[in-house]
């Protein structure tokens, strides 16, 4: 039987195949419209397991809310040139539009609901084939709560969702804080969101950096008493460099090293420890500051408030509950 362009046309309609994988699928299968579909979505399975070994970093990032609940998904591809196609960015659309429609909780979840009769799951495996690229849904979140506001950053790379305490509050009020979350990254809402595994990490990085910066202070201290610039003798690279251009003799660098090596290990062995861990928590707390949502200073106010003042003083009951952040890019 002989293939028709308006049959190849149909199929392309169908699919959005290429026309010459169009008019193979439908000479294989005689014209027959259904075989040549299954046929190319077979095309795309293989095409997809092919493909499972490649990395996805390039895509989509869309986010949306209705009011209570909001969902943000990531459809991840293998280019910069797919993610922003029209057909691609219209698939995120979709996707996102039946995880909103249905409430969707899990990744697990959103790909195996359906879209026009078929799982999503196949449709992602359907835009595999299409595109010759590895395509993935590489995330989804969602958050419910009085209030709810989703913010998608220009270029579809990065999108955040924001729950809030209360509802009934200037909108821009919400999405302030959506942005918020897209441009300082938060760990966490509050001090007590975050992993006591974290805090500890992070008190014990503060430990080791204060008590070298201890050592090396009297270090310092010692080398400048005997005539020596800590600068040029910071490291051994250092030390022969600034020997050769005539900076300091050879006694200078032995001299350096004995007092780097008798100086470090007397300090180290009489450091204050309540000093120490007085400066290690204080450290903590520059850390929790800098990576709480709430502690962090918003970027929309002009007297350097904090997220927390600023949300307080515009109803003492609306707080942030929990936010979600999808970025393809490296922060």
């Amino acid at each position: 039987m002989a293939v028709t362009m308006a049959d190849i046309t149909k199929l392309r309609n169908l699919t959005s195949a290429g026309l010459m994988d169009c008019k193979k699928a439908l000479a294989e299968t005689d014209g027959d419209i259904e075989k040549a579909v299954e046929i190319l979505r077979k095309k795309g399975q293989a095409v997809a397991a092919k493909r499972e070994d490649r990395e996805a970093s390039e895509g989509c990032v869309l986010a949306k809310c209705d009011g209570t609940f909001a969902a943000v998904v990531a459809l991840k591809c293998e280019t910069d040139f797919v993610g922003k196609n029209e057909g691609f960015v219209n698939l995120t659309k979709s996707i996102l539009d039946a995880a909103m429609a249905a409430k969707a909780k899990s990744l697990d979840e959103v790909k195996e609901l359906e879209i026009n009769g078929q799982k999503i799951a196949d449709l992602i495996i359907e835009q595999t084939g299409k595109t010759g690229e590895k395509i993935e849904l590489g995330a989804y979140e969602c958050v419910e709560a009085p209030a709810t506001v989703a913010y998608n950053h220009f270029g579809n790379k990065l999108a955040t969702l924001v729950a809030f305490s209360k509802a009934g509050i200037n909108e821009q009020v919400y999405k302030n804080v959506a942005m918020q979350v897209a441009a300082m990254n938060p760990l966490a809402v509050d001090e007590c969101d975050v992993a006591e595994e974290v805090k500890e990490k992070e008190i014990a990085v503060a430990i080791e950096k204060t008590k070298a910066e201890q050592v090396q202070k009297a270090v310092d201290a010692a080398l400048k008493k005997a005539g020596i610039n800590p600068a040029h003798v910071d490291s051994e690279d250092h030390m022969e460099s600034n020997k050769a251009k005539g900076w300091i003799t050879e006694e200078d660098v032995a001299k350096a090293k004995e007092i780097i090596a008798t100086v470090s290990a007397e300090k180290a062995a009489n450091l204050p420890e309540a000093m120490i861990q007085n400066i290690a928590k204080g450290r903590l707390g520059k850390f929790l500051k800098e990576v709480c949502l709430l502690n962090q200073e918003d970027v929309t106010s002009d007297d350097k408030k904090s997220v927390r003042e600023t949300l307080k003083a515009i109803d003492p009951e609306l707080s942030v509950v929990t936010f979600k952040r999808i970025n393809l890019n490296a922060d």
